[in-house]
């Protein structure tokens, strides 16, 4: 990772742009925020002193933004994302300050999306169907996982994208089992089945879009996981609306896991938030807290995995008041590819 960055926001509304000692001139050319701080708690993992930079404190950054006093409340935006540098520099500057996770108030602006967002987002989609539609096609035994994900690459920079929503993979056969992976050097074989997650960012957006294809014809084994993928994954995007709490629905979902037999073959699910990140908050989970609303976004993400193999289905919705709008074309076929 090369440098950090975060944002100073006064209650009053005054902000300020933090980041790391080489991104100045970057931060100047493309912030909507004016005011821009170097620090060195958001130096790169290298960590180098720059002793000839001048840098500015929290202290320094707080005080331009008219914050006064010592024992102040400062709220963390993304608690879980904030390294201990970060959180010591501040307890430093600020040692009688009351320091509180704040990611309730980030989960509310982001969780909501506007009508501009889902444009943005629906490019994305737009350009990730572009790019499975020239890997399938280029799909065949004896290409490398690394081969298709240049494909992916290609395509979605040719379109329009500005970077990848996500490290996008082409994975197959045991590997498939990985919730998160990557793609390696395997040659893919008749018979594979082929795990496909792409994603294009737009604008800041980072959706993306999960299918299995099988690089020949199913067995039955892998047959019957992949159309009990599809059966899980329908049934979620047919409980989404407004006012539908998260919790039932996560439950409903793995309660449909343990009645058709696949109780071990669960992971998660059934739903998490995307939008600047490809997964965000909120999760839809069993002990989830909050109802659905419209303009929220999410990534209906069935993993199912298997002894030998896995699968996910996955693609984007946005919640209206009586079901959801999938934001890219749909998915479901399943793929055999004849060789």
């Amino acid at each position: 990772m090369f440098e950090r960055a975060g944002v100073a926001i006064t209650p009053g509304g005054e902000a300020a742009l933090i980041v790391g000692p080489e991104s100045a001139i970057f931060a100047a050319d493309v912030s909507r925020i004016d005011r821009i701080f170097t620090s060195l708690d958001y130096r790169e993992s290298a960590d180098p002193s720059y002793p000839e930079a001048k840098t500015s404190t929290y202290r320094d950054i707080f005080s331009t933004l008219g914050v006064k006093g010592e024992k102040i409340r400062i709220g963390i935006g993304s608690f879980l994302d904030t390294n201990v540098v970060m959180l010591e520099s501040l307890k430093e500057n600020y040692p009688g300050a009351e320091i509180v996770k704040a990611d309730d108030i980030m989960l509310a602006l982001r969780s909501i999306k506007s009508e501009n967002e889902l444009a943005c987002m629906r490019e994305g989609f737009r350009i990730t169907e572009l790019a499975i539609e020239e890997v399938i096609k280029n799909l065949k035994p004896g290409v490398t996982e690394l081969q298709m994900v240049g494909i992916a690459q290609r395509v979605i920079y040719e379109n329009g994208a500005e970077y990848e929503g996500l490290p996008m993979y082409v994975f197959s056969e045991k590997s498939t089992r990985h919730a998160i992976s990557r793609p390696s050097y395997r040659i893919i074989e008749k018979g594979d089945l082929v795990q496909l997650n792409l994603s294009a960012k737009v604008d800041g957006y980072s959706p993306s879009i999960g299918i299995p294809v099988c690089v020949g014809k199913l067995t039955e084994e892998k047959r019957k996981l992949v159309e009990f993928g599809l059966e899980a994954h329908k049934w979620t995007e047919a409980r989404l609306k407004a006012g539908a709490p998260a919790s039932d629905i996560a439950k409903g979902y793995y309660n449909l896991f343990v009645s058709k037999g696949y109780k071990d073959n669960y992971v998660y699910g059934p739903c998490h938030g995307t939008g600047m990140i490809e997964v965000e908050a909120p999760w839809m989970e069993t002990n989830s807290n909050y109802v659905l609303k419209p303009n929220m976004t999410f990534q209906v993400d069935t993993f199912v995995s298997g002894s030998t193999f896995g699968l996910r289905w996955e693609k984007g919705v946005v919640i209206t008041e009586d079901g959801c709008e999938s934001l890219c074309n749909p998915i479901g076929d399943i793929i055999e590819l004849d060789f």
